[in-house]
């Protein structure tokens, strides 16, 4: 009797775990899918940042280059001015 009650206790703890497990693993399924969408999802935003980052470069390399032409402009129609004559430090006395 001992023997049947040792074995029978062994089989519910066996159907116990194994129904444990597979919910265990339908879990971790549903986790894993939802990791998966997440990954995707940061896939697709680091691409669409590359995306922005080359737009973005090339429309700072454009405006550097519009801003050596503009002060090439500036150089060429500044007028050299004269020096001026600095005034004497010293007082003169009244």
């Amino acid at each position: 009797m001992t023997r049947r009650s040792t074995l029978w206790s062994l089989v519910v703890a066996v159907v116990l775990s194994l129904g444990m497990t597979a919910c265990k693993d339908t879990k971790t399924l549903q986790e894993n899918e939802a990791l998966k969408a997440q990954v995707a999802d940061l896939q697709k935003q680091n691409g669409e940042m590359g995306n922005n980052l080359e737009t973005v470069t090339a429309a700072r390399d454009a405006l550097a280059q519009e801003n050596e032409a503009l002060k090439a402009q500036v150089r060429v129609l500044k007028p050299k001015s004269a020096k001026k004559k600095v005034a004497s430090k010293k007082r003169r006395r009244s």
